[in-house]
């Protein structure tokens, strides 16, 4: 059994071409990357609203898209790309799942996932900010 963190995008960033890890600059993504590295997991990835899941060492350009804002009907044909490139790299039967992500980011992949967390549901973004701060030093 793998462990897999997926963490999602963010509005900040970089204002050029950057390796993901790099490119999201908000104190949420740092803290979040900090913590899962603290996992142990296999494998990071990060959720894009743009390009699906991500490695943390792809370079990309900064872009400006949010599930948050995105209609239903889109959000689906997101989930449908983002499962098709995780079964290439989870075992959807056996892989443990950890989401450090926001509501819209996962409620349409968990249902395919068998044994997944989600250590941030029903915080609001203070509390969230505040444990993944605590958690990750």
């Amino acid at each position: 059994m793998k462990r897999i963190v997926l963490l999602s995008c963010v509005s900040t960033k970089l204002k050029y071409r950057a390796k993901t890890k790099d490119l999201y600059i908000s104190p949420y993504f740092k803290f979040s990357l900090r913590y899962a590295r603290k996992l142990s997991p296999d494998k990071i990835f990060i959720l894009s609203a743009k390009h699906g899941l991500l490695n943390l060492d792809d370079e990309i350009e900064p872009y400006n898209l949010t599930l948050n804002k995105m209609l239903l009907k889109k959000r689906k044909e997101w989930a449908n790309k983002v499962l098709n490139q995780l079964r290439k790299v989870v075992d959807f039967q056996k892989d443990e799942v950890i989401f450090l992500t926001g509501k819209r980011y996962r409620e349409l992949l968990t249902p395919f996932i068998r044994n997944y967390k989600e250590p941030l549901k029903g915080l609001g973004f203070g509390k969230i900010l505040k444990f993944l701060k605590e958690n990750s030093k």
